[in-house]
């Protein structure tokens, strides 16, 4: 049984190599190819660690000669750009050199909200005329992020002409640039929200520069290439993770359209490259395991690639790489309606979403089949899709909205949902209410085991995580069933040791033909005769929007109607080794779209005390119609 461990270390890629080396646009044909290790076999188990880093570094060095190293070298060391870049000239006056070009397209409901006079953020219409732009304001996480980062630019660019969108984009620059004229101070100087920001003005500027307030134009010339300079500064102080290589993105884009750009571009560009390898796993998966994270990261950069086309430049073969290796994980969290799973603090992401952000990427591949760091397990038969984590939360460090959720499952059958994850924690201030935002991030919001209403890791303020499950157990094998070959994953977690004496593992069995998934959770001590007592426990299964559910006369099954007539079977097994006074009960439950929308769902609930000493429970279900 292969392990999964939160120990970061950096590991050299060496498989990358040879494929870079061959072709540098990466054709992947398969998810099998992207880990730098080979799958674990059932008969040899490995070791592997999903939180180390991609040293993309090692593997594709950011090409430059003797001249171009001494340019970066001397722009680290505070010489100016247009000392180096053109020593003998006069310093060019600040403008945008070149018409950025992106494939990647906004929101266009939110885009017309803007016209509207609103900003519409997960769901909540926010009135631009009474917003409170200032320093020292406070809105939610979701709120701040769209505001500072200018994000809405894009969404303003898709839902009309540039003309007709350029008087609002001036409104809403002009309150901005007046409530935050005292640089890095607030939330709009997170390193996070000044790259996207840096990147939304310079891919943006036809639109955010082209009005008629000449005033404006100069105010906000200044403060691009100020925020240039402060990200220049602030960058590298950064702690690894997706803020960090927005700001590198954001001084990289600076250096490819600002005049006497080249010596901030070589420094950006060797930045750029290293904190992406401190972000992504092994296998192409964010270190923070989010896929909202993993959809922003693989925009970001097919903005910037848009910003080196329009600058003409050739951009380091490590951006296209990374590109590549991003997008196979994302589409392993697609369900069959199209949409992503939800997970660490995520909605169901839209497919149209997901669809635009792939097509506008050019990359075209499969989802990721064979799992190292990214944890989420995938399993596919007939209709049937499975999604299953079996490996740690992220590290607190790495943590956007960190969730307890290990050994959580979803469960789809084609464009229906049978089991889900509440989600939405990320999204908490829009529909979905701040005051629940953090319970949506607790084991209990998840579908998998909890003891004593405890969390597996411990759910801390602002998005962290604190001590829970540090190791995970997982072993992945196809075993014969009923004359087909069926997925049997088998995975086990020790968050629950240190407290409760305890370890949750989890056999999951997913038929071949799709029409059953078999489940069996066990107890089993840390210790040779386990502790006295009992200790009470629920299992919970999240049911999809519009499931119907009748519990059976005998209080141990239940049916489940989908939306759209296809009939599911649940059955609470005979074992129930180590437990009494079970029962299964239908309660309510929340359930958050990729919109922020909450609608109100049903679960399963198996509750009862389970002996201190271990417990065995097993349960199915089945597809009947």
């Amino acid at each position: 049984m292969a392990t999964l461990l939160r120990t970061p270390a950096s590991i050299r890629a060496d498989a990358l190599v040879e494929r870079v080396a061959d072709n540098p646009v990466l054709a992947l044909a398969t998810g099998a190819e992207l880990g730098a290790t080979p799958a674990p076999s059932p008969e040899q188990p490995q070791l592997t660690e999903p939180s180390r880093a991609l040293a993309l570094s090692d593997v594709i060095a950011v090409k430059a000669g003797p001249g171009e190293a001494l340019m970066r070298l001397a722009y680290r060391l505070g010489v100016p750009g247009h000392a180096l870049a053109a020593p003998f000239r006069r310093p060019q006056p600040l403008r945008v050199l070149a018409t950025v070009e992106s494939p990647n397209r906004g929101d266009r409901a939110a885009g017309t909200a803007l016209r509207a006079g609103h900003f519409l953020i997960h769901g909540a219409r926010l009135p631009i005329a009474s917003f409170d732009f200032s320093a020292a304001a406070r809105h939610a996480p979701g709120v701040e992020r769209v505001l500072h980062s200018f994000s809405w630019l894009a969404d303003l660019a898709a839902s009309a002409p540039r003309a007709d969108g350029a008087a609002v984009a001036e409104r809403i620059a002009t309150q901005w640039l007046h409530a935050h004229r005292e640089l890095g101070k607030g939330p709009a100087w997170e390193p996070e929200h000044a790259g996207l920001r840096l990147m939304a003005w310079l891919v943006h500027a036809p639109l955010v520069l082209g009005g008629q307030d000449k005033q404006l134009k100069s105010r906000l010339l200044a403060a691009i290439a100020e925020t240039a300079g402060w990200l220049d500064k602030h960058a590298p102080r950064e702690a690894a993770g997706f803020g960090q290589v927005t700001a590198w993105a954001g001084v990289v884009a600076a250096g490819l359209l600002l005049p006497h750009g080249k010596p901030r571009r070589l420094f950006g560009e060797a930045g750029l490259v290293k904190a992406l390898g401190d972000m992504v796993g092994e296998d192409g998966g964010l270190l923070s395991r989010c896929p909202a994270a993993q959809l922003d990261a693989i925009r970001l950069l097919t903005d910037l690639i848009a910003c080196y086309e329009a600058a003409e430049v050739t951009p380091p073969a490590a951006l296209e790489v990374m590109r590549e290796l991003l997008v196979p994980p994302l589409l392993a969290l697609r369900h069959g309606d199209g949409m992503l799973g939800s997970w660490q603090g995520q909605g169901a992401i839209s497919a149209d979403r997901i669809n635009a952000v792939i097509e506008a990427s050019g990359v075209r591949t499969r989802p990721l089949s064979v799992v190292q760091g990214w944890g989420y397990q995938r399993a596919k038969a007939g209709e049937t899709l499975l999604q299953f984590d079996t490996a740690p939360p992220p590290r607190a460090k790495h943590a956007r909205t960190g969730c307890a959720s290990t050994l959580a499952f979803e469960l789809s059958d084609g464009p229906q949902r049978v089991i889900v994850n509440c989600g939405g924690a990320a999204l908490a201030g829009g529909q979905v209410p701040a005051r629940i935002g953090q319970g949506l991030r607790a084991t209990a919001a998840f579908s998998t085991l909890v003891l004593d209403n405890a969390n597996s890791t411990a759910v801390l303020l602002n998005g962290q995580l604190g001590k829970g499950v540090e190791t995970v157990n997982f072993d992945r094998r196809t075993v014969p069933s009923r004359g087909r070959e069926a997925t049997r994953i088998d995975a086990a977690h020790d968050g629950y040791a240190s407290r409760f004496g305890l370890t949750h593992q989890r056999i999951l069995t997913l038929s071949g033909d799709g029409t059953e998934l078999a489940g069996e959770d066990l107890l089993i001590p840390t210790a040779k005769n386990g502790k006295r007592g009992k200790i009470a426990f629920a299992l919970r299964f999240h049911l999809g929007r519009g499931v119907e559910v009748q519990l059976s006369g005998d209080k141990r099954g239940a049916s489940l109607l989908l939306p759209d007539g296809r009939l599911w079977q649940f059955r609470l097994g005979g074992d129930r080794a180590g437990a009494d006074a079970i029962t299964l009960t239908a309660e309510d439950s929340l359930w958050v779209d990729g919109d922020g929308r909450p609608h109100a769902t049903e679960q399963l609930v198996i509750e009862g005390l389970a002996l201190r000493s271990g417990g065995q429970f097993s349960w199915l279900f089945r597809k009947t119609g």
